[in-house]
Protein backbone atom coordinates (compact mmCIF):
# COMPACT_ATOMS: atom_id res chain seq x y z
CA UNK A 1 0.00 0.00 0.00
CA UNK A 2 3.16 2.40 1.17
CA UNK A 3 4.50 1.55 -2.26
CA UNK A 4 1.32 2.05 -4.23
CA UNK A 5 0.97 5.51 -2.60
CA UNK A 6 4.72 6.40 -3.56
CA UNK A 7 4.91 6.42 0.47
CA UNK A 8 3.04 9.69 0.97
CA UNK A 9 0.73 8.17 3.64
CA UNK A 10 -2.41 10.38 4.69
CA UNK A 11 -0.61 10.30 8.27
CA UNK A 12 -3.86 10.63 10.34
CA UNK A 13 -6.60 7.60 10.86
CA UNK A 14 -9.85 10.20 10.81
CA UNK A 15 -7.67 11.62 6.99
CA UNK A 16 -7.67 7.64 5.99
CA UNK A 17 -11.11 6.82 7.12
CA UNK A 18 -12.78 9.51 4.81
CA UNK A 19 -10.25 8.85 2.14
CA UNK A 20 -11.09 4.93 2.20
CA UNK A 21 -14.79 5.83 2.38
CA UNK A 22 -14.80 8.33 -0.36
CA UNK A 23 -13.01 5.64 -2.72
CA UNK A 24 -15.44 2.94 -1.46
CA UNK A 25 -18.01 5.44 -2.38
CA UNK A 26 -16.84 6.08 -6.04
CA UNK A 27 -16.10 2.69 -6.65
CA UNK A 28 -19.63 0.74 -5.59
CA UNK A 29 -21.76 4.14 -6.86
CA UNK A 30 -23.39 2.62 -9.72
CA UNK A 31 -24.95 0.14 -6.57
CA UNK A 32 -25.14 1.71 -3.68
CA UNK A 33 -26.22 5.00 -4.95
CA UNK A 34 -29.01 4.50 -8.00
CA UNK A 35 -29.87 6.87 -10.71
CA UNK A 36 -28.51 9.12 -13.34
CA UNK A 37 -28.28 11.87 -11.08
CA UNK A 38 -26.06 10.59 -8.19
CA UNK A 39 -23.42 8.36 -10.60
CA UNK A 40 -23.18 11.77 -12.88
CA UNK A 41 -22.17 13.33 -9.78
CA UNK A 42 -20.01 10.06 -9.07
CA UNK A 43 -18.41 10.74 -12.36
CA UNK A 44 -17.67 14.36 -12.05
CA UNK A 45 -15.81 13.94 -8.30
CA UNK A 46 -13.44 11.24 -10.36
CA UNK A 47 -12.54 13.97 -13.29
CA UNK A 48 -11.82 17.36 -10.99
CA UNK A 49 -10.20 15.37 -8.23
CA UNK A 50 -7.67 14.52 -11.49
CA UNK A 51 -8.03 18.29 -12.43
CA UNK A 52 -7.96 19.78 -9.26
CA UNK A 53 -4.66 17.76 -8.56
CA UNK A 54 -3.07 18.89 -11.82
CA UNK A 55 -3.48 22.58 -10.69
CA UNK A 56 -2.50 21.38 -6.95
CA UNK A 57 1.06 20.88 -8.50
CA UNK A 58 1.17 24.00 -9.67
CA UNK A 59 -0.16 26.09 -7.01
CA UNK A 60 0.24 24.11 -4.19
CA UNK A 61 3.86 22.10 -4.68
CA UNK A 62 5.45 25.00 -7.24
CA UNK A 63 4.22 28.34 -5.75
CA UNK A 64 2.63 28.97 -9.20
CA UNK A 65 -0.68 31.08 -9.41
CA UNK A 66 -2.31 30.17 -13.06
CA UNK A 67 -5.42 31.53 -14.75
CA UNK A 68 -5.03 29.16 -17.74
CA UNK A 69 -5.50 25.37 -16.06
CA UNK A 70 -9.10 25.39 -17.74
CA UNK A 71 -7.32 26.20 -20.88
CA UNK A 72 -6.15 22.86 -21.05
CA UNK A 73 -9.12 21.09 -19.89
CA UNK A 74 -10.97 22.37 -22.55
CA UNK A 75 -7.95 20.83 -25.03
CA UNK A 76 -8.65 17.98 -23.93
CA UNK A 77 -12.38 18.12 -23.80
CA UNK A 78 -12.41 19.62 -27.77
CA UNK A 79 -9.44 17.43 -28.98
CA UNK A 80 -12.00 14.04 -28.18
CA UNK A 81 -14.72 16.08 -29.88
CA UNK A 82 -13.21 17.34 -32.84
CA UNK A 83 -11.95 13.77 -33.19
CA UNK A 84 -15.14 11.83 -32.80
CA UNK A 85 -17.14 14.34 -35.04
CA UNK A 86 -15.07 13.78 -37.81
CA UNK A 87 -13.85 10.30 -37.94
CA UNK A 88 -15.30 7.21 -37.50
CA UNK A 89 -16.38 7.38 -33.79
CA UNK A 90 -13.94 4.35 -32.49
CA UNK A 91 -11.34 3.95 -30.50
CA UNK A 92 -8.57 4.82 -32.98
CA UNK A 93 -10.33 8.38 -33.19
CA UNK A 94 -10.54 8.46 -29.36
CA UNK A 95 -6.88 7.86 -29.03
CA UNK A 96 -5.98 10.39 -32.03
CA UNK A 97 -8.28 13.37 -30.47
CA UNK A 98 -6.45 12.27 -26.97
CA UNK A 99 -3.23 12.13 -28.67
CA UNK A 100 -3.61 15.40 -30.23
CA UNK A 101 -5.13 17.50 -27.41
CA UNK A 102 -2.08 16.22 -25.27
CA UNK A 103 0.89 17.23 -27.96
CA UNK A 104 -1.17 20.70 -28.07
CA UNK A 105 -1.46 21.41 -24.35
CA UNK A 106 2.31 20.41 -23.78
CA UNK A 107 3.12 22.68 -26.79
CA UNK A 108 1.05 25.81 -25.55
CA UNK A 109 2.42 25.02 -21.85
CA UNK A 110 5.98 24.99 -22.82
CA UNK A 111 5.29 28.22 -24.79
CA UNK A 112 3.87 30.03 -21.66
CA UNK A 113 6.07 28.44 -19.40
CA UNK A 114 9.05 29.24 -21.27
CA UNK A 115 8.37 32.98 -21.83
CA UNK A 116 6.06 33.91 -18.53
CA UNK A 117 7.86 32.17 -15.94
CA UNK A 118 10.57 34.62 -15.51
CA UNK A 119 7.87 37.14 -14.89
CA UNK A 120 6.82 37.00 -10.82
CA UNK A 121 3.61 36.33 -8.97
CA UNK A 122 0.86 38.60 -10.26
CA UNK A 123 2.37 38.99 -13.73
CA UNK A 124 2.52 35.64 -14.39
CA UNK A 125 -1.00 34.87 -13.57
CA UNK A 126 -2.23 37.96 -15.48
CA UNK A 127 -0.18 37.08 -18.76
CA UNK A 128 -1.93 33.54 -18.00
CA UNK A 129 -5.64 34.70 -17.48
CA UNK A 130 -5.31 36.88 -21.03
CA UNK A 131 -4.19 33.52 -22.41
CA UNK A 132 -6.82 31.56 -21.23
CA UNK A 133 -9.18 34.65 -22.17
CA UNK A 134 -7.41 34.42 -25.61
CA UNK A 135 -8.51 31.01 -26.25
CA UNK A 136 -12.09 30.60 -25.28
CA UNK A 137 -12.56 33.48 -27.58
CA UNK A 138 -10.69 31.80 -30.51
CA UNK A 139 -12.75 28.70 -29.39
CA UNK A 140 -15.65 30.82 -29.90
CA UNK A 141 -15.12 32.02 -33.23
CA UNK A 142 -13.80 28.51 -35.03
CA UNK A 143 -17.91 27.52 -34.89
CA UNK A 144 -17.15 25.15 -38.26
CA UNK A 145 -14.21 22.88 -35.58
CA UNK A 146 -15.58 23.35 -32.29
CA UNK A 147 -19.55 23.97 -32.64
CA UNK A 148 -19.05 27.94 -30.98
CA UNK A 149 -21.14 28.68 -28.26
CA UNK A 150 -23.19 25.51 -28.78
CA UNK A 151 -20.15 23.01 -28.52
CA UNK A 152 -20.05 19.80 -30.24
CA UNK A 153 -21.91 16.53 -29.49
CA UNK A 154 -20.88 13.34 -30.54
CA UNK A 155 -21.30 9.99 -30.51
CA UNK A 156 -18.20 7.54 -28.43
CA UNK A 157 -17.03 3.90 -29.26
CA UNK A 158 -20.40 1.51 -29.50
CA UNK A 159 -19.38 -0.20 -26.23
CA UNK A 160 -19.29 3.16 -24.03
CA UNK A 161 -23.00 4.32 -25.49
CA UNK A 162 -25.92 4.10 -23.11
CA UNK A 163 -27.80 1.72 -25.32
CA UNK A 164 -24.71 -1.20 -25.42
CA UNK A 165 -25.16 -4.31 -23.69
CA UNK A 166 -23.40 -7.35 -24.11
CA UNK A 167 -26.51 -9.50 -23.80
CA UNK A 168 -28.48 -9.88 -20.40
CA UNK A 169 -25.70 -10.13 -18.01
CA UNK A 170 -25.46 -7.96 -14.56
CA UNK A 171 -23.79 -6.74 -11.55
CA UNK A 172 -25.07 -7.09 -8.48
CA UNK A 173 -28.39 -6.03 -9.90
CA UNK A 174 -26.98 -3.53 -12.31
CA UNK A 175 -27.36 -4.10 -16.30
CA UNK A 176 -24.26 -4.09 -17.28
CA UNK A 177 -23.99 -1.41 -20.49
CA UNK A 178 -22.66 1.01 -21.50
CA UNK A 179 -22.64 3.64 -19.22
CA UNK A 180 -21.84 1.38 -16.81
CA UNK A 181 -18.57 0.77 -18.70
CA UNK A 182 -18.06 4.73 -18.86
CA UNK A 183 -18.36 5.46 -15.54
CA UNK A 184 -15.80 2.73 -14.79
CA UNK A 185 -13.74 3.72 -17.62
CA UNK A 186 -13.26 7.40 -15.51
CA UNK A 187 -13.06 5.88 -12.35
CA UNK A 188 -10.05 3.42 -13.29
CA UNK A 189 -8.73 6.66 -15.07
CA UNK A 190 -9.03 8.74 -12.72
CA UNK A 191 -7.18 6.18 -9.93
CA UNK A 192 -4.26 5.78 -12.16
CA UNK A 193 -3.63 9.26 -13.15
CA UNK A 194 -4.02 10.36 -9.26
CA UNK A 195 -1.31 7.62 -8.69
CA UNK A 196 1.06 9.07 -11.40
CA UNK A 197 0.62 12.55 -9.94
CA UNK A 198 1.41 11.01 -6.62
CA UNK A 199 4.81 9.71 -7.70
CA UNK A 200 5.79 12.85 -8.82
CA UNK A 201 5.16 15.29 -6.48
CA UNK A 202 7.30 12.55 -4.64
CA UNK A 203 9.83 12.14 -6.48
CA UNK A 204 12.98 14.20 -6.47
CA UNK A 205 11.52 15.95 -8.88
CA UNK A 206 8.78 16.71 -7.08
CA UNK A 207 11.22 17.86 -3.74
CA UNK A 208 12.76 20.50 -5.89
CA UNK A 209 9.21 21.79 -7.12
CA UNK A 210 8.69 22.31 -3.36
CA UNK A 211 12.22 23.73 -2.57
CA UNK A 212 11.30 26.34 -5.55
CA UNK A 213 8.09 27.21 -3.69
CA UNK A 214 9.99 27.92 -0.55
CA UNK A 215 12.35 30.14 -1.05
CA UNK A 216 13.25 29.63 -5.30
CA UNK A 217 16.61 32.23 -4.93
CA UNK A 218 17.90 29.53 -2.56
CA UNK A 219 17.12 26.70 -5.07
CA UNK A 220 18.68 28.85 -7.94
CA UNK A 221 21.73 29.59 -5.82
CA UNK A 222 22.53 25.81 -4.84
CA UNK A 223 22.41 25.10 -9.04
CA UNK A 224 18.56 24.43 -10.17
CA UNK A 225 17.36 25.66 -12.85
CA UNK A 226 14.43 27.25 -11.42
CA UNK A 227 12.65 28.21 -14.62
CA UNK A 228 13.27 24.67 -16.23
CA UNK A 229 11.61 23.01 -13.26
CA UNK A 230 8.52 25.26 -13.41
CA UNK A 231 8.69 24.84 -17.11
CA UNK A 232 8.35 21.40 -16.51
CA UNK A 233 5.89 21.26 -14.06
CA UNK A 234 3.41 23.49 -15.93
CA UNK A 235 3.45 20.66 -18.82
CA UNK A 236 2.78 18.09 -16.80
CA UNK A 237 0.17 20.30 -15.23
CA UNK A 238 -1.10 20.54 -18.57
CA UNK A 239 -0.95 16.90 -19.41
CA UNK A 240 -2.86 15.80 -16.73
CA UNK A 241 -5.55 18.52 -16.34
CA UNK A 242 -6.22 17.57 -20.51
CA UNK A 243 -6.77 14.27 -19.20
CA UNK A 244 -9.21 15.20 -16.83
CA UNK A 245 -11.00 17.42 -20.32
CA UNK A 246 -10.84 13.50 -22.18
CA UNK A 247 -12.36 11.77 -19.56
CA UNK A 248 -15.53 14.46 -19.18
CA UNK A 249 -15.80 14.45 -23.11
CA UNK A 250 -16.14 10.61 -22.87
CA UNK A 251 -18.58 10.90 -19.61
CA UNK A 252 -20.59 13.46 -21.35
CA UNK A 253 -20.59 12.67 -25.31
CA UNK A 254 -20.20 16.38 -25.42
CA UNK A 255 -17.96 19.37 -25.10
CA UNK A 256 -18.20 23.51 -25.25
CA UNK A 257 -17.64 26.26 -23.50
CA UNK A 258 -19.34 26.46 -20.52
CA UNK A 259 -18.08 22.92 -20.10
CA UNK A 260 -14.75 22.94 -19.76
CA UNK A 261 -13.53 26.57 -20.99
CA UNK A 262 -15.86 28.62 -18.02
CA UNK A 263 -13.84 30.83 -15.93
CA UNK A 264 -16.34 29.62 -13.13
CA UNK A 265 -14.39 26.33 -13.24
CA UNK A 266 -11.05 28.05 -13.04
CA UNK A 267 -12.44 29.94 -9.54
CA UNK A 268 -14.33 26.42 -8.80
CA UNK A 269 -10.35 24.87 -8.86
CA UNK A 270 -9.01 27.40 -6.96
CA UNK A 271 -11.63 26.76 -3.72
CA UNK A 272 -11.53 23.25 -3.53
CA UNK A 273 -7.59 23.65 -3.80
CA UNK A 274 -8.14 25.95 -0.75
CA UNK A 275 -11.00 24.24 0.98
CA UNK A 276 -9.22 20.96 0.65
CA UNK A 277 -5.14 21.89 1.55
CA UNK A 278 -2.46 22.85 -0.84
CA UNK A 279 0.32 20.95 -1.58
CA UNK A 280 -1.53 18.12 -0.67
CA UNK A 281 -3.18 16.05 -3.25
CA UNK A 282 -5.06 14.18 -0.85
CA UNK A 283 -6.83 17.61 -0.47
CA UNK A 284 -7.97 17.38 -3.59
CA UNK A 285 -9.74 14.20 -2.98
CA UNK A 286 -11.85 15.40 0.13
CA UNK A 287 -11.77 19.33 -1.13
CA UNK A 288 -13.44 17.69 -4.48
CA UNK A 289 -16.14 15.58 -2.72
CA UNK A 290 -16.92 18.20 -0.35
CA UNK A 291 -17.50 21.28 -2.59
CA UNK A 292 -19.42 19.41 -5.58
CA UNK A 293 -21.76 17.68 -2.93
CA UNK A 294 -22.56 20.99 -1.37
CA UNK A 295 -22.60 22.94 -4.91
CA UNK A 296 -25.04 19.73 -5.95
CA UNK A 297 -27.38 19.00 -3.12
CA UNK A 298 -27.38 22.51 -1.20
CA UNK A 299 -30.21 23.08 -2.98
CA UNK A 300 -31.84 20.35 -1.97
CA UNK A 301 -31.54 20.78 1.41
CA UNK A 302 -32.26 24.75 1.77
CA UNK A 303 -35.85 23.57 0.16
CA UNK A 304 -36.24 21.32 3.33
CA UNK A 305 -35.34 23.71 5.49
CA UNK A 306 -37.52 26.41 4.11
CA UNK A 307 -40.02 24.12 4.11
CA UNK A 308 -39.87 22.87 7.05
CA UNK A 309 -39.16 27.30 8.43
CA UNK A 310 -42.46 28.32 6.05
CA UNK A 311 -43.87 29.40 9.42
CA UNK A 312 -41.72 31.65 10.17
CA UNK A 313 -41.03 34.29 6.76
CA UNK A 314 -37.82 35.76 7.41
CA UNK A 315 -36.05 32.68 8.21
CA UNK A 316 -38.05 31.01 5.64
CA UNK A 317 -36.70 33.63 3.41
CA UNK A 318 -33.16 33.34 4.43
CA UNK A 319 -33.35 29.59 3.69
CA UNK A 320 -34.89 29.88 -0.05
CA UNK A 321 -33.04 27.63 -2.51
CA UNK A 322 -32.80 30.37 -4.75
CA UNK A 323 -30.35 31.86 -2.05
CA UNK A 324 -28.23 28.54 -2.09
CA UNK A 325 -24.94 31.10 -3.65
CA UNK A 326 -24.66 32.68 -0.45
CA UNK A 327 -25.03 29.81 2.11
CA UNK A 328 -22.29 28.56 -0.11
CA UNK A 329 -19.96 31.30 0.42
CA UNK A 330 -20.62 31.37 4.09
CA UNK A 331 -19.46 27.32 4.24
CA UNK A 332 -16.55 28.50 2.20
CA UNK A 333 -15.81 31.66 4.64
CA UNK A 334 -16.34 29.12 7.22
CA UNK A 335 -13.77 26.09 5.95
CA UNK A 336 -11.36 28.72 5.21
CA UNK A 337 -11.45 30.69 9.00
CA UNK A 338 -11.65 26.82 10.97
CA UNK A 339 -9.35 25.46 8.63
CA UNK A 340 -6.48 27.85 7.73
CA UNK A 341 -4.36 24.79 6.15
CA UNK A 342 -7.21 23.40 5.04
CA UNK A 343 -9.24 19.63 5.39
CA UNK A 344 -5.98 17.68 5.25
CA UNK A 345 -3.87 20.05 7.40
CA UNK A 346 -6.44 19.87 10.21
CA UNK A 347 -6.65 16.42 10.03
CA UNK A 348 -3.03 15.46 9.76
CA UNK A 349 -2.25 18.56 12.42
CA UNK A 350 -5.12 16.95 14.74
CA UNK A 351 -2.93 13.11 14.11
CA UNK A 352 0.21 14.35 15.16
CA UNK A 353 -1.16 16.21 18.02
CA UNK A 354 -2.85 12.65 19.05
CA UNK A 355 0.13 10.52 18.40
CA UNK A 356 2.53 12.84 20.32
CA UNK A 357 0.35 13.21 23.73
CA UNK A 358 1.16 11.10 26.18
Amino acid sequence: MTRLLSGDLPRSRALTALLLLIVLALACAPFVFPGARALNMAAKICIFVVLVASYDLLLGYTGIVSFAHTMFFGIGGYGVAIAMSRMEPGWGALLAGTVAALAVSALLAFLVGLFSLRVRAIFFAMITLAVATAFATLVSQLSEWTGGEDGLTFKVPEALRPGFSPGDADWFGVPLNGRLLSYYLVFAGAVVLFLLLLRIVNSPFGRVLQAIRENDFRAEAIGYRTVVFRTVSTVLSAIFATMAGVLMAVWLRYNGPDTSLSFEIMVDILLIVVIGGMGTLYGAVIGTTLFLLAQTYLQDVMKLASDATASVPLLSGLLHPDRWLLWLGLLFILSVYYFPQGVVGRLRGAGAAQDAAP
